[in-house]
């Protein structure tokens, strides 16, 4: 018997299923195209293209195709500039169902102490909505190279994290676990984990996909919530930007180019041994030390 429809209510909206999974991204600057300024030292960050980290896309794209398999749906979260917004609508064009942008001047300057609770603040402000399933990031960023956030959220979330993650290789929904692929200094580790977790992904771990037609419309014009700090649910303000922020940088600066240019060896027509001989004899050459410490480790 169908439920009597009251004038002026709209329906209720069916329950939500499958996964529901956060992908946390960052803008960035292209760093191939940043240059420190030779007075000031300071990254020159005027006309330099802005890209989305690009270990974020592996774990995006990892997202995606677990919810293409499992159903669900993938949010995409950023912490950055209100510019940050078009990092999300690209996003959105490759095929994330929302976005959300947290965006505040408290923000400024944090590092990844302040950055790891504002995200986790917010995540947990996404949560209250339905509980999510796995939380996504890179497993680092270009601009940082600290991997230190992701692992930063789990830690304040109580995540199980799995980090360095080459493979999802299952994920079973009704017992809520997962097994993935982890590399280590060792090897491969083959890990089994209970959802909710945390998941940073390794770079060429998946292919990227291209976004459809459909989506690539649907992100012009797909809104993208913005939130300040206390939308996101943040209590303290002190936690957050340079005030939350203990790590101070005191010098950037750009390494000295090597005035030594490298020496070609000339390999063709060679066979591995001969190549192999004529590397040594080159070493030798210009570290006469050297094959005696050799020698004398060898024995």
């Amino acid at each position: 018997m169908e439920e009597p429809v009251i004038e002026g209510l709209e329906p209720p909206k069916p329950a939500p299923t499958g996964l529901n999974i956060v992908v946390c991204i960052k803008q960035v600057p292209d760093s191939a195209q940043i240059r420190v300024h030779p007075v000031t030292n300071t990254i020159m960050r005027q006309g330099v293209p802005t890209i989305i980290n690009p270990y974020d896309l592996f774990a995006l794209e990892e997202a995606l195709r677990l919810r293409d398999e499992y159903g669900g749906q993938v949010t995409v979260l950023s912490m950055g500039p209100p510019m940050a917004e078009d990092a999300l609508r690209r996003a959105l064009g490759l095929g994330a169902d929302k976005a959300v942008l947290i965006t505040d001047r408290r923000f400024a300057g944090s590092d990844t102490l302040a950055t790891s609770f504002a995200l986790a603040t917010a995540l947990t402000k996404i949560g209250e909505e339905r509980p999510i399933d796995i939380v996504f990031t890179g497993k680092q960023t270009i601009d940082g190279d600290t991997a230190q956030v992701g692992p930063g959220i789990a830690r304040r979330m109580s995540l199980t994290q799995l980090t360095y993650v080459s493979a999802i290789d299952s994920l079973d929904l009704a017992e809520r676990s997962i097994i993935v692929r982890r590399r280590s200094e060792g090897g491969v580790q083959v890990l089994h984990s209970r959802l909710p977790c945390l998941i940073t992904m390794l770079e060429d771990s998946n292919t990227i996909r291209r976004g459809s037609i459909q989506d690539l419309l649907r992100a012009a014009r797909a809104p993208v919530l913005i939130w300040s700090a206390e939308d996101a649910g943040v209590e303290d303000p002190m936690k957050c930007g340079l005030r939350g922020s203990p790590t101070v940088v005191k010098r950037v600066f750009a390494p000295t180019p090597r005035a030594e240019k490298a020496q070609m060896v000339t390999v063709e027509g060679k066979k591995p041994d001969q190549v192999g001989d004529a590397l040594l004899d080159l070493l030798f050459a210009r570290d006469p030390k050297l094959e005696a410490v050799i020698a004398a480790t060898a024995t």
